[in-house]
């Protein structure tokens, strides 16, 4: 199953952004557990380069279910063009990529 295991980035400008958002995708067992951190990100927007504090989350899933995660986060995100991006596991312990997996496709995942 570690094939199918995927790290999902994406940032937010808040932390109650952030909480609402990981709370979300994991009740909707989109993710199986979803992580905070306080960033300082600099990028071009608008033609000028910003500088701003920003909270990552990162989400772990599986690729069966990056789909519907991706359009949970783009409905429910507050950015115009967040950035959310999924990274493929190349190794994990089997024991966590199989708890990953059965999150996901728990009782009350959407199908």
């Amino acid at each position: 199953m570690t094939q199918n295991l995927l790290l999902v980035l994406t940032t937010v400008a808040s932390r109650a952004d952030a909480d609402a958002l990981a709370r979300a995708m994991v009740e909707q067992r989109l993710a199986a557990c979803a992580q905070i951190s306080a960033i300082d990100s600099v990028y071009w927007w608008n033609g000028a380069v910003q500088s701003e504090g920003e909270f990552r989350l990162l989400l772990k899933t599986t690729a069966e279910r990056y789909a519907a995660l991706e359009a949970a986060l783009r409905a429910a995100h507050p950015y115009e063009l967040p950035a959310i991006v999924a990274l493929p596991v190349a190794q994990a312990l089997p024991a966590f990529a199989d708890w990953v997996a059965a999150e996901v496709d728990g009782p009350s995942a959407a199908g």
